[in-house]
């Protein structure tokens, strides 16, 4: 802590004046220290770990603004919400917003310290003109929920796989600045593969690593056949009922899912509601408040429900569909038992035929469809590339062109000189793109957690390079 520029006991008065809170942890502590200094980090911190203070707290602290890329305009809302609660100088741009609105942040960029938000919006051309700006002073670039990076980005959303350019072309921008520009990720989850494409894809610097254990030994995890359709739901019946005064989620893969079955459990006397990202900006608000007042003791959720959502005493997650990813996974079972009290999580499967029930099967074929269909469009486009050209031009009413391009980065045929000019190398016409790293794996992965007979905990820690503690716990349950 020596080499900070102001002592730390000043950092930490301004943490309890701010926060409230006594001291940060350890791993906390480390993040922070190494932002005030400048050097890049990524952090991995199990869910409800504090993550956001780790890059909240140095942007207070410096002078100049930090960019906070955020996937999901529910997630900055809440953040920003908070902050500006504390009487912090925070704001978010996005899509929702009235050009009046947008026009507003822009002007008042240099008076803000935290600005959230989404890739495609950081890259939009009147967004990116204005940060460019050689006397707005940037002191930080963080990729908060940076797993999207490793999901999403080469696919569902391309322009994830663009950002490590961002921090180069910003400073040469800013030629007069002499403080380098500090780079952080932060995710609840990254197994060893993931942790390097974090580091490659972001073009970090010697980046300072932070991993915490997911591991939770007050939360139970259990993975239970559901042998036909109508058994799921009456089994998903009687947890709920059991747990009745419990506050609880109950994950599932699509929004149609989370439509029918809200439905069919309010036809069984229950108050819930379905929240998914079709849903309008005002409408998912109030659900979230519903549910974090107790109003709904329990919401049907896809994946979009959750991230950064703080909600300490949920008691249980019941997966009603199996997650394709371990990833998913831990993410979601992560906002029980916040509160370090018994909590428990529940996942429901086809049973291993898939005779009576192949929802499960056609789901995961689904999804791997989906992937083949974007890899062969991908394929199709690549003659049509320019070795060398603009993302914008390449793209302009193609969308498959930019997950062409995305796949040819992951697969190292592709480097990004700035955030808009690309460069293809090792081209040729009969180019092969390279399968989507890691799919296949990882839903194997999810198969094997579900058929595993040991202690699950272990398991998963083992998938997510913390072999020691796995190792321990299973010598500690002999």
């Amino acid at each position: 802590m020596s080499e900070l520029s102001r002592e730390w006991s000043e950092i930490r008065q301004t943490f309890q004046r701010i926060w409230g809170y006594e001291d940060l942890r350890k791993s906390q502590r480390e993040i922070v220290a190494s932002l005030l200094r400048g050097q890049d980090s990524l952090a991995i911190m199990a869910t409800g770990g504090g993550k956001s203070i780790c890059f909240q707290l140095p942007a207070i602290l410096n002078e100049g603004l930090t960019l906070v890329i955020s996937p999901l305009l529910a997630l900055m809302e809440d953040q920003v919400r908070d902050l500006r609660s504390r009487n912090l100088p925070a704001a978010t741009l996005h899509s929702n917003l009235t050009q009046t609105e947008r026009r507003e942040v822009l002007r008042n960029l240099p008076n803000i310290r935290l600005l959230y938000t989404s890739p495609e919006t950081l890259l939009s051309q009147p967004v990116w003109e204005k940060l460019c700006d050689r006397q707005l002073k940037i002191t930080g670039l963080m990729l908060d929920e940076a797993h999207c990076l490793v999901q999403w980005g080469d696919s569902f959303r391309p322009s994830y796989r663009r950002l490590g350019a961002v921090r180069s072309t910003l400073m040469q921008h800013k030629p007069d600045h002499h403080s380098r520009i500090s780079l952080a990720a932060f995710t609840a989850t990254a197994d060893l593969d993931a942790t390097a494409e974090l580091q490659s894809c972001l073009q970090m610097e010697n980046p300072h690593l932070v991993r915490t254990s997911p591991y939770r030994p007050h939360l139970g995890l259990k993975v239970e056949i559901a042998w036909t359709s109508a058994g799921r739901k009456s089994r998903t019946l009687k947890f709920i009922r059991d747990r009745k005064g419990q506050s609880g989620l109950i994950y599932v893969r699509s929004r149609s899912d989370a439509e029918k079955l809200a439905a069919w459990l309010r036809d069984n006397s229950l108050a819930t509601e379905a929240y998914h990202a079709g849903l309008p900006p005002q409408e998912r608000r109030h659900i979230e408040q519903q549910w974090l007042n107790n109003k709904y003791p329990f919401v049907i959720c896809t994946s979009a429900f959750g991230l950064g959502i703080n909600k300490p005493d949920t008691r249980w997650v019941l997966h009603f569909h199996p997650p394709l990813t371990l990833s998913e996974y831990i993410q979601e079972i992560g906002r029980a038992g916040r509160d370090d009290k018994p909590a428990e999580a529940l996942m429901l499967v086809s049973e291993p035929t898939g005779l009576l029930d192949d929802s499960d099967r056609q789901r995961v074929n689904f999804f791997l469809q989906q992937q083949q269909n974007l890899q062969q469009q991908a394929q199709l486009l690549l003659p049509q590339l320019p070795r060398r050209g603009n993302f914008a031009e390449v793209t302009r009413g193609n969308p498959d062109a930019a997950i062409a391009l995305g796949l040819l980065h992951r697969a190292g045929d592709l480097v990004w000189l700035t955030p808009f000019e690309y460069e293809i190398h090792n081209f040729s016409q009969k180019q092969k793109l390279k399968q989507t790293v890691g799919v296949q794996s990882a839903i194997r992965q999810m198969q094997d957690y579900i058929r595993v007979k040991g202690d699950r905990w272990a398991f998963l820690l083992n998938n997510f390079g913390f072999e020691e503690e796995a190792k321990l716990l299973l010598e500690s349950n002999n």
